[in-house]
């Protein structure tokens, strides 16, 4: 849902800022506009001192206005927060066997995935974020990968071993996993 906001707000900012831009332009270059068009030509401004001073003597003019940017400002502070939060999973249910049900922690099986991953030869260094809800997680798996490895072998053992342990022992039906793969920066080998 974040991407989902993310997109639509940056889509009605761009809107507003390209005609925004564009009205201003247009009227600044002395092309003809519409006589409903807010600016006319090269010497007007964008709010003349008539329409600044327009609604100060109206008694709703201020609380209106410090209404409207208290919204404003909440609102930004509500997608800041949104932008921060992290997306991690708090913990992963396991199903005991008795119809109840017991709760592990998401960052339990994350270091045990990412401990497993590490073993793997090849593997110089693993991290593993699990996201989606605690019924039905989902693995993200960032692998750092010695210049000896091979990617396919690795992402092989990788999904029959430590993805299958994970998922066995957490009692999951599956255990989708996203997994990236990176080279650890080394210098070049000389070849005699």
């Amino acid at each position: 849902m974040l991407r989902t906001v993310n997109r639509v707000l940056l889509g009605l900012a761009g809107l507003v800022l390209i005609c925004v831009g564009g009205a201003a332009l247009a009227a600044g270059l002395g092309l003809s506009v519409p006589s409903w068009w807010p600016w006319y030509g090269k010497g007007d401004v964008l709010l003349s001192e008539a329409a600044r001073e327009r609604w100060r003597g109206e008694g709703w003019w201020w609380p209106t206005v410090i209404a409207a940017l208290a919204v404003v400002v909440v609102l930004a502070l509500w997608w800041l927060l949104a932008q921060l939060r992290r997306a991690r999973l708090a913990e992963v249910l396991v199903d005991s066997g008795d119809g109840e049900g017991a709760l592990l922690r998401g960052r339990a099986l994350e270091g045990v995935l990412a401990d497993e991953a590490g073993t793997l030869d090849g593997v110089a260094r693993a991290q593993v974020r699990l996201t989606g809800r605690r019924s039905t997680p989902h693995a993200r798996i960032r692998l750092r990968m010695e210049p000896h490895a091979a990617p396919a072998e690795t992402l092989g053992r990788l999904t029959d071993q430590a993805l299958a342990h994970a998922r066995d022992s957490a009692g999951l039906a599956e255990l989708p996993a996203e997994v990236r793969m990176k080279e650890v920066k080394h210098r070049a080998e000389r070849v005699s």
